[in-house]
């Protein structure tokens, strides 16, 4: 089925507002071919679209050539697709493999011809030193797996629900009983489906958990297949046990990673560079300990200390097997789903643009998440149990004059309910929590 997303308006957007090349970045199979593709055809362009991987004739052509007649030439004879100056919007996937081009985009944007679009894996790693080299002539647009908002299209939620829920979120106001108990059984079925587009439009053909399984260790293993082939050997199998070991880290109490439980004795120095690799190719999510939960966040990081979240919940759930799907889809109360909570909203979170941290104090506690929201530091705490009201650290640095926090969500099974500065929300809401330069890219163009 067609899969509608919000990175659609984006791209939109950049097509109708300026001439500069596009680069969308984004870990494998979150679907960014699959939305070019939509959106070009939707805009009625013409483009040229080429995969370095499948044609690399082609970076000789894009990298080598000085005259356009030459470069329309070289592309024709790759693909026989028209390329017309003006009109043509050119294609580039898998640029990973030339990651050179980002320096070259420059050029070409220059020339003027011809509208670019780049995309590809790994662009995060492959392109740390490059990035700021087009400066002026290109927008990055980072691509995520669906979001929770976005998974409910294969539902029967209709808009009518979903501004009831919107409504609830901004005014704080409790939802329909009914309407609660139907988001949060949609809510335990994106825990065991996730977000990968092919994942979920199997799912809303077939609803078979199996299938879901399958399709999520086929990724994994294209992503453990990344590690190998474009890192050392020495470094490919650190990747891979690093990788490997999130699922085990987020059974733990404080989720934080542990690089002894990797290896005995093993130090973090030594392997940053490898932590750095996983969150900046797309597949986990750091979570950095801030020293003090006041803004900015980021001058109180402290980054050998953090958490590690896989990229999607579904495949975290398929890793845990088909025994934790069964008791999340039944709401099993003696499940550890702390740390499958907690993968969820950071998920989450992090497609909105978020940068995320934790806190935690020997004499003043934890705080699962902080951000920066609403104009100041805001503590975010998830319960998956019915304990939810017990947050000894939240009323502790909610207390803290010096931390100037205004309002805490703590997210579980619940209701909408408020005392004093704490918000009781349902974990699904965490939709709502935009981040202010993303605020414009919400799901109004999309029906249900």
């Amino acid at each position: 089925m067609e899969l509608r997303r919000k990175v659609s308006e984006d791209i939109k957007k950049w097509y109708k507002s300026n001439n500069k090349a596009l680069l969308i970045k984004g870990a494998r199979q979150v679907g960014k071919t699959y939305v070019v593709r939509n959106v070009l055809k939707e805009l009625g362009n013409k483009y040229y679209e080429v995969n370095l991987i499948e044609s690399p004739e082609a970076i000789d052509v894009i990298m080598k050539t000085t005259d356009i007649d030459d470069f329309i030439l070289g592309l024709s004879a790759i693909k026989d697709m028209p390329l017309v100056k003006k009109e043509t919007v050119i294609f580039i996937d898998e640029v990973q493999k030339c990651k050179e081009l980002v320096t070259r985009i420059k050029f070409l944007v220059d020339e003027g011809s011809f509208r670019y679009i780049l995309s590809g894996s790994l662009l995060g790693v492959e392109l740390t030193n490059l990035e700021s080299a087009p400066v002026g002539y290109m927008t990055t647009i980072d691509m995520f797996p669906l979001d929770f908002e976005e998974f409910l299209q294969v539902t029967n939620i209709t808009q009518n629900i979903m501004e009831h829920l919107r409504e609830s979120f901004f005014k704080r106001m409790p939802i329909m009983d009914t309407v609660h108990s139907k988001l949060m059984s949609l809510f335990r079925q994106y825990l065991v489906v996730g977000g990968m587009p092919d994942a979920v439009s199997t799912f809303a053909e077939t609803r078979n958990l199996n299938d879901i399984i399958r399709i999520h260790n086929d990724i994994i293993n294209l992503y453990k297949l990344d590690f190998t082939r474009y890192e050392s050997e020495d470094k490919k199998l650190q990747l891979i046990n690093l990788y490997e070991k999130i699922p085990a880290e987020l059974l733990k109490q404080n989720r934080r990673y542990v690089v002894t439980d990797v290896k005995k004795g093993l130090r973090f120095d030594r392997i940053e560079d490898s932590f750095l690799w996983l969150n900046n190719s797309g597949v986990a999510h750091s979570v950095y300990n801030a020293t003090e939960p006041r803004v900015p966040l980021k001058a109180n990081i402290k980054q050998s200390l953090f958490k590690l979240y896989l990229s999607d919940v579904g495949m975290l759930t398929s890793l845990y097997g088909m025994d934790t799907k069964r008791r999340i889809i039944s709401n099993d109360p003696h499940l550890n789903g702390g740390g499958i909570f907690e993968n969820a909203v950071a998920q989450e979170l992090k497609s909105k643009g978020f940068d995320l941290y934790y806190y935690n104090s020997n004499r003043l506690g934890e705080l699962d998440f902080v951000i920066e929201y609403l104009g100041g530091s805001f503590p975010l705490e998830i319960k998956s149990g019915k304990d939810y009201t017990i947050h000894s650290a939240l009323n502790n640095c909610l207390a803290n004059e010096q931390y100037e926090m205004n309002e805490a969500f703590v997210l579980a099974d619940c209701n909408i309910s408020s005392e004093d500065k704490i918000t009781y929300m349902p974990i699904y809401m965490t939709m709502f929590i935009n981040n202010a330069s993303n605020e414009d890219v919400l799901l109004e163009n999309i029906t249900f």
